[in-house]
């Protein structure tokens, strides 16, 4: 029996979300069953594709991605009137 997928996706600009990425979190003795990560506290775009990170050599991949939107967009719902309470 094939499991169903549901892939839900937003249109671009939705939302005004900005990326940026912040610690390395690489573990680098992971193959040793140890956790030592390098120090590194922010990502640097570097490379070809700026996809590695000019501090620690990590893939960006490796550092944790902080997400900020933008709330200033106001929810209008077209009637301007209040509504009543029940009491």
């Amino acid at each position: 029996m094939k499991k169903g997928y549901v892939v839900l996706r937003r249109r671009d600009g939705a939302f005004g979300a900005v990326a940026s990425y912040g610690e390395c979190r690489r573990n680098h003795a992971a193959s040793t069953g140890g956790y030592v990560v390098d120090g590194c506290m922010e990502f640097m775009a570097g490379g070809d594709d700026g996809l590695k990170c000019t501090a620690c050599g990590c893939h960006r991949s490796f550092h944790r991605k902080v997400v900020l939107y933008d709330q200033s967009h106001t929810c209008d719902s077209g009637d301007s009137t209040p509504t009543a309470r029940r009491q």
